[in-house]
This record gives C-alpha cells, structure tokens and sequence, in this order.
C-alpha cells in the first residue's frame, strides 16, 4: 500500500523551498486591487501584498515579475503574506553594507534638511549627513552659530548632488550615515602634499565670524584669523571680507586639514615704513583708541599704534587711566623707545608736562 505524502513532505522531496519569514522570492503580479495585489510566487503557491506594503508611489501591472519579502509564510486561508517594500529595502540594506565595505563613493540628492544635517534616502533607505561631516565648501558659516541661519544654508543643499561615503550603516539599529568630509578626503590629501608654508593662494570667501574670515581654498578650508586680515587694527572683520568675494592669501601654518592664511602679508608692512617718522625723544600727537588698567593704546599714524604704561602717566602712583583718558581724545606725549624687531614705541605723558620750577635757597 502506497504512503500517503504531506505537502510539507512532497516539497522536501523536491528542489522547491518552503517559504519562511524574511525570505525574499521573486513573483509575478497575477491580479490588482484596490487594497491588495495578488503575486504568482510559482510552485511555492500564491501570496498577497497589502497596499500598506507598496512603497508610496510605487504602480504594479499583471504579469509584471517583483521582488518580495515574506512576512507570513501561510496565514488563514493558506497564502503567503508578502511585502514590497520590505523587500526593497531588505535588498537596499544589503547593498548599502557592500558600499560600506568596499569604501565606495557614491552620489546622493539630499530630499530634506533639518538644523543637524541633510535627509537622504539611498537604495529605499533613510540616512542622515550631520552637519560636522559635510566637506569645507558646504559647511555652514554663520557668526553666533545662528541655527535659523544654518538651516537656510542647509536647505540650500537639497536637491542637489554630492559625492559621499557610507560612514556607518546598521540594519539591525536602522543606522545609516553618510560623509561627504570622508568622500573628498583623499582627493584633500593629494592636494595638501601639493602646499606647502609660504605660498600664496586663492580662494573665495565663505564665512566671516567675530574672529577671521573662513576661505575655500580649492575646497580646502582655511581661515584667516582677524590679527592677519590687515596691517590695521581690525576690529570687524566684515568691514574688510565679504562672503563670496575671491582674495588672494599667504599659506602661514598647515595643521592637518586646515590652512592657517593671512591677507596682509600679501602686501607690504606699512607700520616699518611710518615708524620711520618717530624718533626716541620726540614729541608727538596721537589718538586714545584703547584705555587697560595697565595703560592706553595711542594711534600716531594709521599704521602704528604705541603704548603709554600707567607709571609713565603721572607720578602720581595711583592714577586711574578711566579717569585721565577718553576715547578718541587727542594728546602730545614724548617717544620714549622705538623698537622696531618687536614692533613696539613706547611713550609717556608726564615727560611732556613742564616741571615745577625748584624753590631759590635763602
């Protein structure tokens, strides 16, 4: 007598798998409803979609061959349950940890932004670019970290292309980072082996803070600190650099991916040129321009600024420089030292004063 088989024993005996949660199977489109679509998964039965499990925007025509994910090997009536977009981004996953593991780069279209970074979906996945990872000519310059200001600069991003990595990819936490500061980075090495201290640049502008202006220098960063944007004292950067003018710049300092630069060694030192007018021993008229309790600051030339000490104010020990100067007042005061290597004059207020005349011995 002849062994009756179960279905479970005819699919053991043959080549056919027996569908299991998370498989992925291809399938045919045999029927398309409103809130179902019915695929043909060949010997290994029938299975259904429901329209919650169709990636938005997605349209399916009979006999079209797609990908699916079983959710449910069999539920009541005996068919599979499947999804589509479960399989997409199971296949999506798979792909974006090959990129990982390959260090590839690719291209992405940020679709959104917020005051971290940029949205982007890759290979039906969701991933985020913080802000910290966006390469020197993308980064966000604003002064006072304004996040309103950052997020308009971040919105100016979105659909548009960039070259990234994959920085950190996780389905099991649905992880997924991007760097475009890691896209470029070998592109910045080759280029930083190219420069070297002493060279002169270019680059456009793009940020200018409390203290310096930030350069795109051929997508490198670099940043010209307020004590090198001129030979002046420069007390707003913004009176002197704006964002996306070109400048020309001196290479001062190369520390790791970043250039230290300086505008005004582009030109000549005018201090060493007017200092010449100021001789030990001169009476001279300058400009308070600052007021320390150490002393106050006199402008004598556009370029050269000189230094009265407290002790050289009165001999009174306890003068108040608060009390004895006001900004922008106009004095005669006598050059005590010209010293030129260290680019500095002293001067003195009391010397200038006449002495009191000695009382006539009887």
């Amino acid at each position: 007598m002849s062994k009756i088989l179960t279905m479970e024993e005819l699919l053991a005996d043959s080549d056919i798998k027996t569908l299991a949660s998370g498989d992925v199977v291809e399938g045919a489109v045999l029927t398309v409803k409103k809130n179902e679509v019915w695929i043909d998964l060949g010997p290994q039965g029938l299975g259904v979609v429901m329209r919650r499990e169709i990636s938005h925007g997605q349209k399916l025509e009979k006999g079209e061959k797609v990908t699916v994910s079983v959710i449910d090997p069999e539920i009541e009536k005996g068919y599979a349950l499947l999804s589509l977009k479960r399989a997409v981004k199971d296949r999506g996953w798979d792909e974006l940890q090959r990129v990982f593991d390959a260090n590839e780069i690719v291209e992405v279209m940020p679709y959104d932004a917020n005051r971290g970074g940029l949205l982007i979906e890759l290979e039906g996945i969701r991933g985020f670019l913080p802000v910290s990872q966006l390469a020197a000519g993308h980064y966000p310059r604003v002064s006072g970290a304004d996040k309103d200001e950052i997020l308009q600069k971040l919105h100016s991003l979105t659909n548009k292309p960039l070259r990234v990595r994959v920085l950190d990819v996780s389905r099991k936490d649905n992880k997924l980072i991007f760097s475009e500061k890691e896209a470029v980075k070998d592109d910045m090495q080759a280029r930083f082996s190219e420069l070297k201290v002493g060279d002169a640049v270019e680059g456009v502008v793009t940020g200018v803070i409390d203290f310096g202006a930030f350069v795109n220098v051929d997508g490198i960063e670099g940043l010209v600190h307020i004590s090198e944007i001129s030979w002046e004292r420069v007390d707003n950067p913004r009176n002197y650099v704006k964002v996306g003018e070109t400048v020309k710049a001196k290479i001062i300092a190369i520390d790791k991916d970043r250039l230290s630069l300086s505008l005004k060694q582009m030109t000549e030192d005018p201090w060493l040129k007017q200092v010449k007018a100021f001789n030990k021993g001169d009476v001279v008229e300058g400009k308070v321009t600052r007021i320390t309790p150490f002393g106050a600051f006199v402008q004598l030339s556009s370029s050269v600024e000189a230094l009265v000490h407290v002790s050289e104010m009165s001999d009174d020990e306890a003068v108040d420089p608060e009390k004895l100067f006001q900004l922008n007042e106009r004095k005669q005061f006598k050059v005590l030292d010209v010293d030129t290597e260290n680019r500095k004059i002293a001067l003195s207020l009391k010397d200038t004063k006449p002495k009191p005349k000695a009382k006539a011995k009887k």
